[in-house]
């Protein structure tokens, strides 16, 4: 295991976080346990997102702990020891000795944490941790009087994207396209959702790297759920299939979604539909720049969404009336377009920073090395019986998402190499059987 970045930029992080806390605090951030899936199987282990940001730290059992006093910052890392017996069944640890090489002051047995912890808190005013996320902490935690919340201040550190971030998240964008044309070519009709699923994970781990999230895969109506799960149906001739995958490198996510047809070529209602969704993308995408307010995107996605659903005539009403409150934008268009534009990406999916329309702490404007996604989408549903769907579209649900880079020049969509044109779609599926 190595480090994704110089020790000097994980320095200058926990500098900046200690900038913003008071004089005389201390910070403990502890990595995820690890969880049982059955019996003594494991799910697979993913650190804690705030521990790769400020330590890079990969390994399970992990707390990084460091404190300021008169602006002299000290930090130590806590890690499981060498154990030949245990390293015999499990891999060989990286250990006490060599967690040196990380960007902390000192190291020491996760075994002395309590002990070590408990030991130095009373030489400070503020503590800060995260809970819920580590058991030991947690219990450590109920002897300490009060505890502060780190993450709101690290989670505002984290919306501006380093250069090297940045490479890392356009190295996952990239196989995460490739992931998807490989698919859109290996695709026929009778397939299975998860042979789909498969040919995407399958080339994510070729490339060496992960899913972000288990990929939605769905095929005809399956495809109007918006967080599909199943992906256990046959795609029949005819049926639309949407994809939402993506892919992990050092811990920086992809997040894409395409929608293509499964026989190669859209049927005219399949096509209205989906130009009118590329149309929303594609100005979405055009909003993503630097000082435009965080809410633009959304709303001007959301005017060109209601606008088509009237002009396909699925609305039979003006455009102010379709789009409902100035604010709220709660119209009858958000039957059919029922989320938001887009979120924030980067070590999480659904990235920190109040990145998603109505959170709370949204930015108030795009600034210049925030990642996020831009992914309208309208589906109807035949399965719902709450409202009235035209014909025929019965069944159809197209989205399309890209991950977009706000720069002073202008969005750069890191994701565009990945097939999304009406006629780059249909010379591609079914291309490489």
């Amino acid at each position: 295991m190595g480090l994704p970045f110089e020790l000097s930029e994980y320095k200058s992080r926990q500098d900046m976080l200690f900038r913003e806390l008071p004089d005389s605090s201390i910070l403990i951030i502890p990595t995820n346990d690890r969880k049982i899936r059955s019996n003594d199987v494991g799910y697979p282990f993913r650190p804690n997102s705030y521990m790769l940001y400020l330590c890079g730290w990969e390994e399970d059992e992990g707390v990084f702990v460091a404190h300021n006093q008169r602006g002299n910052l000290e930090s130590i890392l806590f890690v499981p020891p060498r154990d030949t017996k245990k390293e015999i069944w499990e891999g060989i640890r990286i250990g006490v000795e060599g967690a040196k090489s990380w960007p902390v002051t000192s190291t020491s047995s996760i075994e002395n944490l309590e002990h070590e912890i408990l030991a130095m808190i009373g030489n400070f005013d503020h503590v800060y941790t995260i809970l819920g996320v580590s058991e030991e902490v947690d219990k450590i935690s109920k002897e300490i009087d009060v505890i502060s919340d780190p993450t709101p201040i690290i989670d505002m550190m984290r919306r501006i994207k380093s250069t090297k971030e940045i490479e890392h998240m356009q190295e996952a964008a990239s196989i995460g396209s490739q992931a998807h044309r490989f698919a859109m070519e290996k695709a026929i009709p009778g397939m299975g959702e998860w042979e789909i699923q498969s040919a995407v994970e399958g080339f994510f781990m070729n490339a060496k790297s992960t899913w972000s999230f288990p990929s939605i895969v769905g095929g005809g109506s399956n495809a109007t759920v918006l967080h599909y799960k199943s992906n256990n149906c046959i795609v029949k001739e005819g049926d639309l299939v949407l994809v939402d995958a993506g892919c992990e490198i050092n811990g920086y996510a992809s997040d894409i979604t395409r929608t293509w047809p499964i026989g190669g070529k859209f049927t005219k209602p399949q096509r209205d539909i989906y130009e009118l969704v590329l149309k929303a993308e594609k100005a979405g995408i055009d909003a993503c720049r630097v000082g435009s307010p965080w809410t633009l995107m959304h709303r001007v996605v959301s005017e060109i969404i209601a606008q088509g659903l009237i002009d396909l005539g699925i609305l039979d009403c003006d455009l102010e009336q379709a789009l409902g409150d100035e604010k709220k934008l709660d119209g009858p268009f958000r039957n059919f377009f029922m989320h938001g534009t887009g979120h924030f990406l980067g070590l999480d999916v659904h990235d920190v920073g109040g990145g998603r329309q109505g959170d709370p702490g949204a930015p108030e404007s795009l600034e210049p090395g925030m990642v996020l996604t831009i992914e309208p989408g309208l589906y109807f549903a035949d399965w719902r019986d709450d409202i009235q769907i035209p014909e025929k579209y019965s069944g159809i649900g197209i989205r399309i998402e890209d991950d977009v880079l706000v720069t002073e020049e202008g969005p750069v969509v890191l994701s565009s190499s990945c097939p999304k044109e009406i006629s780059e779609i249909e010379s591609i599926v079914g291309s490489g059987v």
